[in-house]
């Protein structure tokens, strides 16, 4: 990346900062004071040694001006470093609260097909160790050039109030620090845009491992998973390596370019005693300044690896927050609509592909009525009730909703007028009232309710809190049947005119079906339902059956019209019956 681009992306992470400039600025004084003190203590050694310690000069009235003077700096430095860290630690945290609270709701706010493109472990990844290696190309950064830059003016001024000739043999260093600091940092660059993705990778592969440990354990996976982990693993450990090793060199080069300066420095300055033109004090002043001026050269040339490791996380946390978000233009917002919905030559495709999902789907449902989706895996079941709430807009093509198309609806108040019931329960780390009311007021009464017409009370009140038993991690304690009757209740508490089922009996015992189908019925009264069955002994009292095949519809009609045209579904029912 070429350094405008590298000014620019710099200039983005301290306008994070920026609303906290106040607290900057109360940091930045504070290292000035500190490194005005560091750089003023030597210079106290010049009278110490040319005056004090030399019993012709000495008076009582003089004797404690230099402790007393010392004893100030002191208090001081300890004021102004406690000030400084303080403010940064604030500035800091404060900063990496407001960039994770961005990044999470830019996330929230991103399309699903994002999420269909981007691993989630990765995005872990930026949100809990990019934004901590940002921090460091901003107050760490910026604390290093403030105080260290400071220093080291301070540092040069005054050796050369001490002596201005050896003073510009110090300078003699400066280029090839210069050079140092260029070259290593390119490669800091690379290596740490290398090290996000590597642990973004890792952050993957955990993610994916834990989340499926039993698939690991029964299918034998333990070898792969270890053998894919520590691969990544060991590739993070090598990049952290040359990381270390482009670090140290630089550093390296840097001490040993002071060094030679620093012998120089010592000759000349002892020849330069011998002739009378520099005092002891002022020799041991200076020895001591120039001495001082490894550490914030130091810093400085360090400050590259921090700088450019917060660079390249920076790339991968604004990509997130520049992301476009689900597109939202729509201002009309209904109070509850009647739940008409027209389809009208709906073509859609997943990542601009040649073949399409859906391939000309026309369809009128009427308010209250009951559609059930059938035909084989990847007839388009889903992708079509997943154009409803706008998960995925159509290609061409349009979808009304009472007479309305659904790009006119404000986003929130279209999907406030759908329920969602579908074969992959998800079901949050909280409360059974959290998660049946969940993005709604809770009415305890209410609750109830729903969870009685779901037929879920009779394993909620057998809890050991009942309604306030918390469910754990997606509610893995909880049966099939449980679950599915949890996200029913869900559903029925949300009372939403248009209700859309996607095979939510499929993996479900004979028992359990019952039960959550006694519980659907409840829940598809008076609501326009969208079916999604892969069992058709479930729809056979639908409205209509509609059956879809390679993205198209191909039969539609009530169970009995179906069976006596003797077509496709004719075949599919035969085919499920004669293997029950």
């Amino acid at each position: 990346m070429k350094s405008t681009s590298n000014r620019a992306l710099y200039l983005r992470i301290l306008g994070e900062i920026r609303p906290h400039w106040h607290v900057v600025a109360i940091s930045i004084v504070c290292l000035a004071v500190a490194a005005a003190v560091d750089a003023g203590l030597p210079l106290l050694l010049k009278p110490l040694l040319d005056q004090n310690l030399k019993p012709s000069t000495l008076t009582d009235n003089v004797a404690w001006l230099l402790p007393a003077q010392i004893l100030g700096l002191a208090l001081l430095r300890l004021i102004s470093n406690f000030g400084n860290e303080y403010t940064t630690a604030w500035v800091s945290s404060r900063v990496m609260h407001d960039l994770r609270s961005k990044m999470f709701s830019r996330m929230l706010s991103l399309p699903v097909k994002y999420f269909d493109q981007t691993s989630v472990g990765v995005l872990l990844s930026r949100v809990t160790f990019d934004v901590n290696q940002i921090m460091d190309a901003g107050t760490k950064v910026l604390t290093v050039l403030v105080k260290d830059s400071l220093l080291l003016v301070f540092l040069l001024v005054s050796m050369l109030l001490l002596d201005w000739q050896l003073t510009l043999l110090c300078l003699i260093l400066l280029p090839g620090v210069a050079i140092s600091i260029s070259v290593a940092g390119k490669r800091q660059r690379r290596l740490s845009r290398e090290t996000q993705a590597a642990m973004g990778k890792m952050t993957q592969i955990l993610d994916e491992s834990l989340s499926g440990q039993r698939i690991i354990k029964i299918f034998g996976g333990f070898s792969y998973e270890t053998t894919r982990f520590g691969q990544t693993n060991n590739n993070v450990r090598r990049l952290s390596i040359k990381q270390a090793i482009t670090s140290s060199m630089n550093s390296g080069l840097i001490m040993f370019l002071i060094g030679v300066t620093l012998a120089v420095i010592i000759y000349y300055a002892s020849l330069r005693a011998q002739d009378g033109l520099l005092t002891a004090g002022s020799f041991v002043a200076f020895m001591i300044q120039m001495m001082m001026l490894q550490q914030p050269i130091k810093n400085l040339t360090k400050v590259n690896e921090s700088l450019h490791k917060g660079l390249a996380a920076g790339e991968s946390v604004f990509a997130i927050l520049d992301q476009p978000i689900e597109p939202n233009q729509g201002q009309l917002q209904s109070p509850r609509v009647k739940g008409a919905i027209s389809l009208q030559d709906i073509h859609f495709s997943y990542d601009d592909e040649d073949k399409q999902a859906l391939d000309g789907i026309s369809l009128d449902i009427q308010p209250g009525e009951t559609i059930a989706l059938v035909g084989s895996s990847g007839s388009g079941k889903t992708t079509l009730a997943n154009l409803l709430p706008r998960f995925y807009d159509v290609s061409s093509g349009q979808i009304l909703i009472d007479q309305q198309p659904l790009t006119d609806y404000q986003l929130g108040n279209l999907r406030q007028q759908i329920a969602l019931v579908s074969q992959d329960v998800v079901l949050f780390n909280d409360s059974v009232t959290a998660n049946i009311a969940y993005g709604s007021e809770i009415d305890m009464e209410r609750v109830r309710q729903a969870a009685k017409a779901a037929h879920a009370l009779e394993f909620i009140d057998a809890m050991p809190e009942g309604l306030n038993t918390l469910l754990g991690e997606n509610g893995m304690r909880l049966s099939g049947g449980q679950r599915q009757r949890l996200a029913i209740a869900r559903a029925i508490y949300k009372d939403a005119p248009i209700l859309i089922l996607d095979e939510a009996t499929s993996a479900l015992d004979t028992e359990s079906e019952r039960k959550v189908q006694d519980a659907l019925e409840n829940l598809m009264q008076g609501r326009t339902t969208l079916v999604i069955a892969h069992r058709l002994s479930t729809i056979e009292n639908a409205s209509r059956i509609v059956v879809m095949q390679q993205g198209k519809i191909v039969e539609s009609g009530t169970h009995q019209t179906l069976m006596a045209n003797n077509g496709m579904y004719c075949r599919m029912h035969a085919a499920q019956f004669a293997n029950a």
